[in-house]
């Protein structure tokens, strides 16, 4: 059999195992390592079997992202995460439609501290959606806005899917974190006017909550500050040049501590909880990692990569439609895979292709991010809105869906922007570095 009919055979194989709940590492392993052992030898692929494990966690980047993790994870443990949701409900909760705003506010502040969409959503979602029921919000708006608005977290640094997206490729991580910041926060903003726009339409979708006097909102900062802080230290330090991403990252874990430590929030309970959370989310993307060097020299020598190229670069098709073609795949796929197998499986095939197109690697990382936080809201199985699910269980899957659909036009015109003005993910890369 030709490379390529043996790549297509393990393709198939490997989707198959996915849809038998193999978990994706393991399906990784032994597709990446059955095609070597074929295409190549029984020895090569035994060689790849006792070295690449050690090799793959034997990598000084990698340690950015437990820290980060961790981070996350001792924020959410010790509530000083949800501080941030309850500031924004005082400046914004005052105006139609002004908690779902506060919603997205909330979610592109702790983006910044969890690096990750799922704990956005999850832990925006158990504050937020019970007080929007509690001033009768449209149910389709209050669960969407939580829903979309958790997707910034893959965005805004420091993001987990960056990280990765930097290692496997050799990109700057710290180039890729100035450069999703802009377009992080422009999203959260393109949700918030969806928010105003349709509340403008029906009033009665976001009714007006409570005001507070000025001193008031002021005085919400104070119990957020260090939240506020040890963010601007992380990216500061980044920005500056203080910190490399890990040591940023190590920072970022010891400054949680201390804050939760100051203000009496974290025992050693709670310490363990998050230590534990780490360690399980840490294997998990290890684990995958550890797959996708094992599938990764399986797709090279399929030959697929370089015969995907010689096709799409042979369409009569400016470059600008490959890569409109690119993304419309992830967002497909999205229904199917979770990001970081996404991120692993397909970057080696996609990457080089669009460097070949003569386009720049960390405006390529950018996009493909913002098109996987699409798929996690688009149906039929969008992992976010299933994350609203479980924490609003008495709202029908079908509701979170309808209130979806107004974010996901919004976000469709920000890919375009981000597609056709990439000056808005370069600037920031162009004059820190």
């Amino acid at each position: 059999m030709s490379p390529i009919i043996v790549g297509i055979i393990g393709f198939a194989i490997f989707f198959i195992l996915i849809a038998l709940e193999v978990p994706i590492g393991i399906s990784m392993i032994l597709v990446g390592c059955g095609g070597i052992w074929y295409l190549v030898s029984d020895t090569a692929a035994a060689i790849k079997l006792a070295i690449v494990p050690f090799s793959t966690l034997n990598t000084y980047d990698l340690v950015v992202l437990p820290l980060f993790i961790f981070m996350a994870h001792v924020c959410f443990v010790s509530g000083l995460s949800k501080d941030l949701y309850n500031v924004a409900a005082k400046w914004l909760g005052h105006q139609r439609g002004g908690l779902a705003m506060a919603t997205v506010a909330g979610c592109a502040g702790f983006a910044a501290v969890s690096a990750s969409s799922i704990a956005t959503a999850a832990t925006l979602g158990l504050v937020s959606i019970p007080e929007m029921k509690r001033y009768k919000y449209d149910t389709a708006l209050a669960t969407g806005s939580v829903a979309a608005g958790g997707t910034i977290g893959i965005l805004i640094p420091p993001s987990g899917t960056l990280i990765i997206y930097g290692i496997i490729t050799e990109t700057s991580i710290g180039q890729l974190f100035m450069a999703g910041l802009v377009p992080g926060i422009l999203e959260a903003l393109f949700y918030m006017a969806t928010i105003y726009i349709l509340c403008l339409w029906k009033p009665h979708y976001g009714p007006r909550g409570p005001s507070y006097s000025l001193r008031e909102k002021l005085a919400s900062f104070s119990s957020c500050f260090e939240i506020i802080g040890l963010v601007i230290v992380v990216l500061g330090g980044l920005i500056i040049g203080w910190f490399t991403p890990s040591e940023a990252g190590a920072a970022g874990a010891f400054g949680a501590i201390v804050f939760s430590l100051l203000r009496k929030r974290l025992n050693w309970s709670k310490l363990k909880q998050a230590l534990t959370e780490t360690m399980k989310t840490t294997g998990m993307i290890f684990g995958i990692l550890i797959g996708a060097y094992f599938f990764m020299p399986f797709v090279a020598l399929t030959n697929i990569p370089a015969a995907l190229a010689d096709f799409t670069s042979g369409l009569p098709l400016p470059p600008l439609a490959i890569v409109g073609i690119i993304l419309v795949i992830y967002i497909f796929l999205g229904c199917f895979l979770d990001v970081m197998a996404m991120i692993l499986i397909t970057v080696p095939i996609f990457f080089p292709l669009v460097l070949g197109l003569g386009f720049d690697a960390i405006w390529f990382g950018i996009l493909l991010v913002r098109a996987m936080e699409i798929a996690l809201i688009t149906p039929p199985i969008g992992l976010n809105v299933y994350v609203i699910a479980g924490v609003a269980p008495d709202v029908p899957m079908q509701t979170i869906f309808k209130g979806i659909i107004p974010f996901l036009i919004a976000d469709f015109i920000h890919v375009m922007m981000l597609v056709f003005v990439p000056g808005i993910i370069l600037f920031l890369p162009s004059i820190m570095y």
